[in-house]
């Protein structure tokens, strides 16, 4: 007999393993109305803000360092880097509709239907992410390399992210406890973002020493320091591990919330046809325009900040922290955020990622130590809420689409893995064109000294890049209707939540 079958049990699935308390009835009872409430506890929010932070822990260090490391360690010619960007941003788009399709059509394990996707994806995405920071001994396809093992760890990071975000619709029924335990994986990402970046910099800073090029004449192309070398597989190992250690305590302390109710009586739509309906959907489509700017407004901020310090002023001994300030501005700043979200509203709280336009265009002008530190803390505060602000809208969204077609199977895997798709592939877009465009401007990898030529264009790249993209994608979101679901109603919601959970075959 299927554990689904077993309503007494539904509650108790809910909570982590060392929670599961029935000898003590009171205690029992009181955790049993609380789940009926659609409450979560603090540990199980714990522990899922907890399964995000190694995807972001290697996003950061990759956000930040990967490009550097590209051309100035392993010399790769900026065309080839930037094919190398695009190419991984493609295939993790890519993957997105197709992990999207296929945990459509899995079945319910004893794990649920979307844990045994993050569990299976731990151990090929842990190794895929050291062999890109690896150094191969041979020289003329190392663009090869680092192509093969940046689109295998985007795809696999892609199949971890969509079902663990998806997971949210399904921890509870209750709008109020979701935005509360996004807002735990928001913050608890957020500190991933920050112990990722902090964490490869202070490894790696030995090979980006600002007095390396004072010291001996650099070595010719294909040549690299085994120092360098050795650092970054410290580096990459150090992140790599924290995929099976933050993974085990997702598993150990959040359940999915069994499927109780009879299956919908409607007739399941296809994965394409599916996608069809969901684009079609207004508040969904303008929503995704919207952050297809900001999102990769937040990427070439991120790429291009440490070489733009390297290369575009005398901001070199400042790269470290430079990064940590805004990674720590954006940790602090997000919980002041998600108040802010619940105070005024989500479409007002759009408002602070305009405040990294006019100090990004600062430090473009101005590149000084002291603007580069007030331009940090204020990027990490916009890059905040630019985060937090799209996965809060997403699950309205999905609850009015919801609404207006009840006779539809659950879409929500549809929804979060196209909307991720949509965001890559703008990243890619953003990263493959921008990088591509150091080329056309003379980079020249491994030289200490760039042109002018090069030293205008990462200007541009770091002010009037992202500040166009971020104001033409909030006059997007700004002009668009905020979907709004009745609260008055919550046993209606709670039986089409129930209905449409697992129908997704």
């Amino acid at each position: 007999m299927s554990i689904d079958d077993k309503s007494d049990f539904d509650i108790h699935l809910t909570l982590p393993k060392w929670m599961k308390m029935r000898t003590h009835s009171a205690f029992w009872s009181s955790f049993h109305k609380d789940g009926r409430a659609g409450r979560l506890s603090f540990c199980t929010k714990l522990c899922y803000g907890i399964g995000g932070v190694p995807n972001q822990v290697a996003s950061s260090a990759i956000a930040f360092y990967l490009q550097l490391f590209l051309l100035d360690v392993a010399q790769i010619p900026a065309a080839q880097v930037s094919l190398v960007l695009f190419g991984g941003k493609v295939s993790g788009a890519a993957a997105d509709p197709v992990a999207g399709f296929f945990i459509d059509r899995s079945r319910r394990t004893g794990s649920g239907r979307l844990m045994p996707w993050v569990l299976g994806c731990t151990p090929f995405i842990a190794l895929a992410y050291f062999f890109l920071w690896f150094l191969p001994p041979f020289t003329t396809l190392r663009g090869l390399w680092y192509m093969t093992f940046y689109c295998l760890f985007q795809a696999l990071a892609t199949c971890f992210q969509v079902p663990y975000t998806v997971l949210t619709m399904f921890l509870t029924p209750s709008p109020k406890e979701r935005d509360s335990a996004t807002a735990y994986r928001m913050t608890m990402e957020m500190a991933g973002t920050l112990m990722g970046a902090t964490v490869h910099g202070l490894v790696v800073s030995g090979a980006h020493a600002p007095h390396r090029c004072e010291e001996a004449v650099l070595p010719g192309p294909g040549s690299v320091s085994p120092n360098a070398m050795r650092l970054y597989s410290v580096a990459a190992a150090l992140v790599a591990v924290t995929y099976p250690v933050c993974t085990s305590l997702l598993y150990l302390g959040v359940k999915e919330r069994p499927d109780t109710s009879p299956p919908a009586t409607g007739e399941g739509l296809s994965f394409l046809a599916g996608l069809g309906l969901t684009v079609r959907h207004p508040p969904y489509l303008k929503l995704v325009i919207s952050f297809l700017f900001i999102s990769a407004a937040i990427q070439v901020e991120q790429s291009y900040l440490v070489l733009f310090c390297t290369h575009a002023s005398r901001l070199q001994d400042h790269v470290q922290r430079l990064v940590l300030t805004i990674l720590v501005s954006a940790v602090l700043s997000t919980p002041l955020w998600e108040w802010i979200l619940q105070r005024f509203g989500k479409k007002t709280s759009a408002f602070g990622i305009c405040m990294m336009v006019p100090f990004a265009i600062l430090l473009a002008a101005v590149p000084t130590a002291p603007v580069a530190y007030v331009v940090a803390f204020v990027s990490g505060v916009s890059i905040a809420v630019s985060l937090l602000l799209p996965w809060s809208m997403l699950p309205d969204v999905v609850d009015a689409f919801q609404l207006q077609h009840q006779h539809a199977p659950g879409l929500e895997t549809i929804f979060y893995s196209s909307y991720v798709f949509f965001t890559k592939l703008s990243g890619a877009g953003a990263l493959g064109i921008s990088t591509l465009s150091l080329e056309f401007a003379g980079y020249e990898a491994g030289a200490c000294v760039q042109t002018e030529d090069v030293v205008v264009t990462l200007k541009v790249l770091i002010g009037a890049v992202p500040t166009c993209m971020i104001l033409t994608g909030l006059c997007i979101l700004l002009v668009s209707p905020t979907p709004r679901v009745p609260r008055q109603e919550p046993s209606r919601q709670l039986s089409l939540r129930r209905r449409t959970s697992y129908s997704l075959a």
